[in-house]
């Protein structure tokens, strides 16, 4: 990992493009985002880990416990085009400070809902920490700007990696700050997530890429009609809706269910935690896999893993089995997602990266948005067994559409 951190290459004028020739720069960013990702995962664990427990204690209906973490969401994905807009304006440094300083409203009104036993600020609270994961959602994306081809996989792979630290951090400050301010429980938690968003504005002030406009491209932006015709852009960004909507339906319903099932919130920080962990590890070799295998074998072997999560979790409610589907969900999130983000950044020219990123992330986070509200309700009126259920209709289709990606890719190279 010592590699991330090597020194700056030069800057690019306007006069002459980004330079590809060795990836220092590419690097050095790497390593920054990895740290931001880090500190903007601890902060997420929290809403993920308490969201749906603090709804259930600030809500008069106990079916809308999970709304919350859909307002969340829902934040996400109404900021995913206007965050990229944002950052094609004023470049991706002030773009992801900015995120990280909505990541502080967000906690500061959480920690303030809570104590005044508001579930409607709450909500309002988790709304504006959508804008900070909408933000950092790019970071994955951000990694590849100064990056060669050959690189690109693996500099995603490392950013997401990040969230390992967080795997383990976010849990950790649920469990020694959820009593910080008691007996107004779960406040000191959000606390925390402020601190963390703190931090991370302080690291993003370190990223080193050009704004857009600084950029020289070879080759004027397509309609966008005309891109979204491309089944590759087309099947990459279902896979990515359905595996990240796939991973948050199930993760939203779990703390919930296994207090429900008599476990204790430190057993959910506990099953969350290794949730996460099995979400980013595989990020420090997901990469190199995908240049040996191809992005259609990943996604697959992703896809795979998250039916695994669904058998799992309806084969019992112990803590084993909890553990297990979701240690399963976590990986088949890395394998499907990453292999999704890879073969999206494909599909474009420099001159549409922020375009089609923006409408890419939009739709994951519209679906994921989706997920998160029918978590709630499938667990609130039909049980657990309805929320890992669900998935298999969407795996299915999911593969279906990589195969016949995967044939009529090689039918093309074969015709040419």
């Amino acid at each position: 990992m010592l590699r991330l951190w090597n020194t700056v290459a030069p800057m690019t004028t306007a006069t002459s493009p980004i330079p590809f020739d060795d990836d220092r720069r590419a690097r050095k960013n790497v390593g920054i985002l990895f740290v931001a990702q880090a500190l903007y995962g601890a902060s997420t664990s929290i809403v993920i880990t308490l969201g749906g427990l603090v709804g259930h204690l600030l809500a008069d209906n106990k079916g809308l416990a999970t709304l919350p973490i859909t307002t969340f969401v829902i934040g996400t994905a109404l900021s995913t085009v206007p965050a990229s807009m944002y950052m094609k304006q004023v470049g991706r440094r002030i773009g992801f400070m900015t995120g990280a300083a909505f990541g502080i409203l967000s906690a500061s009104l959480a920690v303030y809902s809570i104590f005044i036993h508001s579930f409607a600020l709450f909500c309002l609270a988790t709304f504006f920490g959508g804008f900070y994961q909408a933000c950092s959602m790019y970071y994955r994306f951000a990694a590849t700007d100064v990056a060669s081809d050959k690189f690109k996989a693996k500099a995603i792979s490392l950013v997401l990696a990040g969230g390992l630290v967080a795997a383990f951090l976010g849990p950790q400050l649920v469990i020694y700050t959820k009593d910080l301010f008691a007996p107004v429980l779960f406040a000191g938690a959000y606390a925390s997530a402020m601190v963390m968003s703190v931090l991370a504005v302080c690291v993003l002030n370190f990223v080193d890429i050009p704004k857009p406009s600084q950029e020289v491209h070879a080759e004027p932006p397509r309609p966008l009609s005309e891109i979204l015709k491309q089944p590759r852009l087309l099947v990459a960004m279902m896979c990515g809706m359905i595996s990240y909507g796939i991973m948050n339906l199930v993760m939203t319903a779990t703390p919930l269910a296994m207090v429900a099932c008599n476990l204790s919130v430190d057993d959910a920080a506990f099953v969350i935690q290794w949730h996460i962990a099995a979400m980013y590890a595989p990020g420090f070799f997901t990469g190199t896999l995908i240049n040996r295998f191809g992005k259609e074998r990943i996604i697959a072997f992703g896809l795979l893993l998250l039916a695994g999560c669904g058998v799992v979790a309806l084969s019992g409610i112990t803590l084993a089995n909890f553990w297990f589907a979701l240690v399963l969900l976590g990986l088949g999130w890395n394998f499907g997602f990453v292999g999704a983000t890879a073969m999206v950044t494909e599909c474009y020219r420099p001159s549409e990266r922020n375009k089609v990123q923006g409408i890419n992330d939009f739709a994951v986070f519209a679906a994921v948005a989706f997920a998160s509200f029918s978590s709630g309700q499938l667990l609130h009126l039909v049980g657990w067994d309805a929320v890992a259920g669900s998935l298999f209709p969407f795996v299915g289709l999911a593969l279906v559409l990589v195969g016949w990606l995967f044939f009529h890719s090689r039918r093309q190279a074969v015709g040419g």
